[in-house]
């Protein structure tokens, strides 16, 4: 069954769905476009993006992960803005529940990447999930690094990180659902 999320703040709505495995066309706009991908060291080859639409709604279905759709209109499900995902990652030190979200080009702008970051957060304080959540926008992404400032996330440093094989350099932000995501 395919699950809807609203989230209703003062400002307006953001409606997050599962994603899907027809996905495939919105996850190559997101991650094989030039334009989406600056801040995350260029975009991805289109093959493999099906087995990664695949895999993403495999472990959304199972609930290892929330990866979840931005729809903008609940109207038009399919329409979709981005998308948001938590899940947990290894690092040094085990495991650490990363957040992270992509907003396309036409829908920037809107709030839809804060209000969608802000459900799934309300959502892990509800369900008491994921324990301490961390961020690692690019050090240049203004965009991304207002919406964890604006959700009552702590900045911790610079680091570099590997995303899709590629290292970036990122601000490192954390924060816990149950007790530092702001009022919204």
């Amino acid at each position: 069954m395919l699950g809807i999320y609203t989230h209703r703040p003062p400002g307006g709505s953001a409606q997050l769905r599962d994603v899907t495995q027809d996905g495939v066309g919105a996850c190559i706009r997101m991650r094989c476009d030039p334009v989406m991908t600056a801040e995350l060291g260029g975009p991805l080859p289109v093959e493999g993006m099906a087995d990664t639409v695949r895999r993403d709604a495999g472990r959304a279905a199972a609930g290892t992960a929330w990866v979840r759709m931005i729809v903008p209109d609940p109207r038009t499900p399919d329409v979709v803005a981005g998308t948001v995902t938590i899940g947990a990652h290894e690092n040094d030190g085990g495991p650490r529940s990363e957040i992270g979200w992509m907003v396309l080009p036409e829908f920037q702008g809107r709030g839809l990447g804060r209000r969608a970051a802000r459900a799934l957060l309300e959502q892990a304080r509800d369900e008491d999930r994921w324990g301490e959540v961390h961020a690692f926008p690019a050090t240049t992404d203004a965009a991304s690094n207002g919406i964890c400032r604006s959700l009552g996330f702590r900045f911790l440093a610079e680091r570099e990180v590997t995303f899709a094989g590629r290292v970036l350099r990122t601000h490192h932000w954390a924060g816990t659902p149950r007790t530092d995501l702001t009022p919204g």
